[in-house]
């Protein structure tokens, strides 16, 4: 594959201050003129662009219409809105690829979702909309390769858990920077608590509940530079995890008791329908009230498979409560599910099927049975894998049976980083390694960090499955080629003021047909 620079933060903004001086489209055909009867008294994109799910063919683009971003229906007439849009194969807007006008529904908080087809494979495209007189920065974007192809490599980066008030985004700033074709984000896009009025930034309301309050929620996120620049840079592939709805939700079932089950799920259904409007997805994805699909898969050609999950919105109740706490019985549960049935079974088939070298599974809590307490004490954490021992387990003896092709498991959640060989039997240490897992530790969420905790030494020696742990913040950069993948863990030791530094802490690597990581 060949790459050309990511649009940076700086060129982002730059791009936006441009978009109110020039509309670049050119090739406009002459029935197309410019709606004129749409008059905001602000600019609308201040949201930004984002693109994602992207296939050979095409990708899909995002905007939400907001001139004030921060206030019920976002400053915005309450009637639907004609809005164009153009890809083009230059940043300056002038090689058109494929053009259109759609709705920015009044009912879907005035955002769009254009699924762009008929484009090349495996190449860059850049997009841009208009509303009215007003017109969106410029966005670049990949499509995939073709399904038979094999690239000789794939750079993408991940992260999670992004919590506005615990510092800033300065680890999204940094990857916009960074030579991508893709990023994924594995959950806690946003936090759903009230503000803290101790934090460095502050939240803008109360614990959130109604629709609009989640709309507000989320436009308070993306109003962030950094985040708006790495949207910008590269296509996303998106899934969430608790706080995009209520922290430690397990189906449709509180962490609270004596939540009204009906409430909660109307709850839930404006969580949802806020996801939608705010991120980059497929009309499949579309919420129907407290339900919506996310998982789904993502191809690279023959390279690599993204196998996007949800642990949340199917599985059944922690057993033994939601913390790090010692095993019960319901912990081996048969018919205990993170995923469903079936999800589950989508996720089998499409695995047993599957052509790619590398076989991802992009999810959000640890896959590894860790033991959380140092000493002679056993804690493993019910709101992860290890509370669902045998449906892990079911998993885990699919991957060895089937002989599926270098599973890799991505992570978020908790805020650390880690690498983890993943094995049936964790307490014998003999027992082949079938898979290895990398957990992204959080952008912001936690506050500083550091390199190491005091529990460090003690995690690792009662767990000597594990390759790495570290408590910074960050994300985390993998190119995986036919022979090999790497990762590297990019860390942000400071992230209370903006413009802090970013470092490669650790870099790991898996051999083709040879499961379990190792460090470079």
């Amino acid at each position: 594959m060949s790459h050309r620079p990511a649009m940076n933060r700086r060129h982002f903004l730059a791009a936006a201050s441009a978009a109110a001086l020039t509309w670049p489209f050119a090739n406009m055909a002459r029935g197309d003129a410019p709606d004129r009867n749409v008059v905001t008294a602000d600019y609308p994109f201040k949201l930004g662009v984002a693109s994602g799910d992207p296939a050979p063919d095409g990708v899909v683009l995002w905007t939400r219409l907001a001139p004030a971003p921060l206030t019920d229906g976002g400053g915005m007439p309450p009637e639907d809105v004609r809005v164009h849009w153009q890809v083009a194969h230059d940043e300056g807007m002038t090689k058109i690829a494929a053009k259109g006008v759609t709705t920015a529904s009044k009912d879907w908080a005035h955002s769009v979702h254009v699924e762009v087809q008929g484009l090349e494979a495996d190449r860059h495209y850049f997009y841009q909309f208009k509303a009215g007189n007003e017109i969106s920065p410029v966005g670049r974007t990949r499509t995939a390769p073709l399904a038979t192809a094999m690239p000789d490599a794939l750079r993408f980066g991940f992260a999670s858990c992004q919590h506005y008030e615990s510092g800033y985004f300065t680890a999204l700033g940094h990857m916009a920077n960074d030579d991508l074709h893709a990023v994924v984000h594995l959950g806690d896009y946003i936090y759903e608590y009230g503000p803290n009025e101790k934090a460095i930034r502050q939240h803008n309301s109360k614990e959130i509940e109604t629709l609009d309050e989640y709309r507000n929620r989320y436009a308070l996120y993306k109003t962030d530079p950094d985040l708006q620049a790495a949207h910008a840079a590269f296509p996303w592939m998106v899934t969430w995890d608790d706080h995009e709805f209520d922290n430690n939700c397990a189906g449709d079932i509180s962490e609270e008791d004596g939540i009204d089950p009906v409430k909660y799920l109307a709850r839930r259904a404006n969580a949802y329908k806020a996801y939608y409007e705010s991120m980059p997805l497929r009309r499949s994805a579309l919420p129907h009230g407290p339900m919506m699909q996310l998982y789904r898969n993502v191809t690279y050609g023959r390279l690599a498979q993204f196998n996007v999950l949800d642990t949340r919105q199917y599985r059944t109740d922690q057993p033994c409560g939601d913390h790090n706490v010692a095993p019960c019985d319901g912990v081996f549960d048969p018919n205990a599910t993170l995923l469903g049935d079936i999800q589950e079974k989508w996720l089998c088939d499409g695995l047993a099927a599957s052509p790619a070298r590398w076989n991802i599974l992009a999810q959000q809590v640890m896959m590894a049975r860790v033991d959380r307490t140092p000493g002679d004490a056993v804690a493993w954490s019910m709101d992860q894998w290890a509370g669902y021992d045998e449906g892990r387990k079911r998993l885990f003896r699919f991957l060895r049976d089937q002989q599926v092709s270098n599973p890799v498991v991505l992570t978020g959640d908790i805020h650390t980083n880690w690498v983890n060989d993943l094995k049936i039997d964790f307490d014998n240490e003999k027992d082949p390694t079938i898979a290895t897992e990398f957990v992204g530790t959080s952008t912001t969420s936690g506050g500083n960090g550091a390199e190491k905790r005091k529990d460090t030494d003690g995690v690792l020696a009662d767990n000597p499955f594990v390759k790495f742990y570290n408590a910074e913040r960050g994300y985390v950069r993998c190119t995986v080629t036919p022979d090999q993948w790497q990762t590297d863990f990019r860390v942000v030791p400071d992230i209370s003021k903006p413009g802090g530094e970013c470092l490669t802490r650790a870099t790991y690597v898996v051999e083709n047909g040879k499961p379990g990581a190792e460090r470079a």
